[in-house]
């Protein structure tokens, strides 16, 4: 009989389940090791990409941080100065470099812990480059002084390992604002009523408004505009516009911009495109000095490098400070400090002369209170300063001492300035003004004096320029006031060595202007259409647009006034508020025969200290690794 055992197997077989099971289980764990492995990995990798993520934008905003710096040092109207540390291990132990470009850490806070960006600049060893800004670009055609940098970041993680290394290169340029015919840091109106044309470039950071009353030929900008708002074919004051040609050239032809319209028009973008890039709105708005830069106190540049500081002082009271000299007028140091013997030296010049009791004056410096200014309603005290005279005496008396003369070209040439401290010489409405005359020709006449190289005027109160003005012989020359006036040939009688003064008080018809050349950059204030609130809005009183930036304040009907330079308004004034008007008692129009001076092109024919914007254009941003 023969036996069978259920469930029984081999020992052989046995052995075989068991090794088949010990392979499923190694190749199970192999799986899942290299799940964990790949798992860890992906977690690694985005970790990785998560930090490398992190520390590219700390870097990022350590190198804007670092780019602003610099462009701010410009503003200031200083330069950069530094040593850069050595590119071998950058930042560590006593390699941190010097001044401007040396190494500086940056925290940001983040919702995954803190990151430090480490930043560091290094100068391009060719700096600076003088340029020409390409065509096509903004400002095109204009020179500026370019500066070449390249800032690098390390963004470290909260345990100090690098997470990313990045590097921009820069360029800072500075673009000098009087190679533009007109630049306002406001609302421009240009409304002419006689022909207009305006040779030069136009900028303004806020609105720009164009119209002409005048059918032929009308106005005509030969230069590209440029506005950071809106550009409106009409007036401001009012929804007005006429179908008298405004052109504007295109490398090509002028085309005239809306040709027929009856209302203001917004012209826009798509408007413009047959201008051949001569046209540019809605450009990023350029960072300018405030009109705080003209102060008479330290720390505001003007100031501070002045070669001259003339102060008229005036008591509690209104009264001339006679502390120092009878007439009022004394000489401060860069501190603000009188001082005493170039004060003496000053009021000794050429002596002392009577003025028919209405006041007094030096024939270098001196004082005068009997002009009446019918826009302000104001009798102004002044600060008057003969300009030849005053030459004669800087030379005569070795002023600037062995090795600086006239001729002097520190900042481009001689910078001075001149202003009135007294009750509300602060104030938003005062009655004091700096006036100079005797300027036809800008040098000394005695022998042997040095031609002078340049010459910038600056004050923050009003100024008011008498007569041709460096029309013989022109040198870089510039105005930075408050408000800039203008008083013909006419008003000084040389007969008399007096100002016709009296006349201010008098009718229109019997203040005659005379023919009058004045060459000269001017940075002033003008005031707003709509008054303070207007920027940016519509209606309310005209302010006089560009055509009435100079104030006159004569009978200029069948008179000429010839001017030659560049006009620049960064802010109304804050000294004055008298409202514009045309007609008696406060001035008829000149006859405008107006010029953007075309040799302030070359950057060496700039006045000194000429006031610029600066901006960045980046050339070449590189993530070098990541670790």
């Amino acid at each position: 009989m023969e036996m069978t055992t259920l469930g029984y197997r081999p020992v052989r077989q046995r052995g075989m389940v068991l090794v088949t099971t010990l392979m499923l289980l190694v190749v199970l764990v192999a799986l899942l090791a290299a799940l964990f492995v790949t798992t860890n990995i992906e977690l690694a990798s985005t970790k990785f990409s998560r930090d490398s993520t992190k520390g590219f934008f700390t870097a990022e905003g350590g190198l804007n941080i670092r780019a602003e710096q610099i462009r701010q040092v410009f503003v200031g109207y200083n330069r950069p100065q530094g040593v850069s540390p050595l590119s071998t291990d950058p930042c560590e132990g006593t390699n941190l470099g010097e001044g401007d470009f040396a190494c500086s850490d940056y925290v940001f806070n983040t919702g995954f812990g803190p990151r430090t960006a480490r930043t560091y600049i290094e100068e391009d060893p060719g700096n600076p480059v003088i340029i020409t800004i390409p065509p096509g670009e903004r400002y095109q055609y204009l020179n500026a002084q370019e500066y070449r940098y390249t800032a690098r970041a390390i963004a470290l993680d909260s345990q100090d390992r690098t997470e990313a290394l990045l590097e921009l290169r820069f360029k800072s340029r500075l673009v000098p604002l009087f190679q533009f015919a007109a630049f306002y840091d406001k609302d421009l109106e240009i409304l002419p009523g006689p022909t207009m044309t305006l040779a030069g470039p136009v900028h303004t950071n806020g609105d720009l408004y164009l119209n002409t009353e005048n059918s032929s030929p009308g106005f005509t900008v030969q230069g590209q505009v440029t506005t950071a708002g809106n550009l409106y074919r009409g007036r401001k004051n009012t929804n007005v516009c006429n179908s008298n040609p405004v052109r504007v050239y295109n490398p090509l032809n002028p085309l005239s911009l809306v040709p027929t319209c009856s209302s203001r028009v917004e012209v826009e973008s798509p408007d413009v495109t047959g201008w051949n890039g001569m046209i540019q709105i809605g450009v990023p708005e350029v960072t300018v000095p405030e009109p705080e830069v003209l102060d008479p106190e330290p720390g505001q540049v003007y100031w501070d490098k002045a070669d001259l500081r003339v102060v008229l002082a005036l008591d509690a009271g209104g009264n001339l400070d006679t502390t120092y000299s009878t007439n009022g007028v004394q000489v401060r140091n860069q501190d603000d400090s009188v001082n005493v013997d170039a004060t003496n030296i000053l009021y000794a010049c050429s002596g002392y002369v009577r003025r028919n009791g209405a006041g007094s004056t030096l024939s270098a410096v001196g004082t005068s209170n009997a002009f009446y200014n019918n826009r302000e309603a104001l009798t102004i005290r002044m600060l008057d300063v003969d300009m030849r005279s005053l030459f004669d005496c800087l030379h005569n008396s070795d002023w600037f001492g062995s090795g600086k003369e006239l001729d002097d070209d520190s900042e481009g040439g001689l910078v001075l300035y001149f202003t009135v401290v007294g009750p509300n010489s602060e104030a938003s409405s005062n009655n004091y003004g700096v006036r100079i005359r005797n300027g036809s020709q800008l040098r000394a006449t005695v022998g042997g004096a040095p031609l002078v190289r340049g010459v910038t005027v600056v004050s923050n109160q009003a100024v008011y320029v008498q007569g041709d003005y460096n029309a013989t012989n022109r040198i870089p020359a510039a105005v930075l006031s408050d408000s800039f006036n203008v008083l013909s040939q006419y008003w000084f009688n040389s007969s008399t060595n007096e100002f016709r003064d009296s006349l201010s008080t008098q009718v229109l018809t019997n203040r005659p202007a005379s023919n009058t050349t004045q060459n000269l950059a001017i940075l002033s204030g003008t005031d707003t259409t709509g008054g303070v609130e207007g920027e940016g809005g519509q209606g309310g009183a005209y302010n006089g647009g560009l055509e009435n930036y100079p104030r006159f304040h004569e009978n200029w009907s069948g008179r000429t006034y010839t001017y030659n330079g560049s006009f620049v308004s960064l802010n109304r004034p804050r000294h004055v508020d008298g409202a514009w008007l045309y007609g008696a008692p406060q001035y008829t129009a000149p006859n405008r025969v107006w010029n953007y001076d075309t040799s302030f092109n070359n950057a060496a024919n700039l006045p000194p200290l000429t006031p610029r914007f600066v901006y960045l254009r980046q050339e070449l941003f590189v993530r070098d690794f990541e670790q």
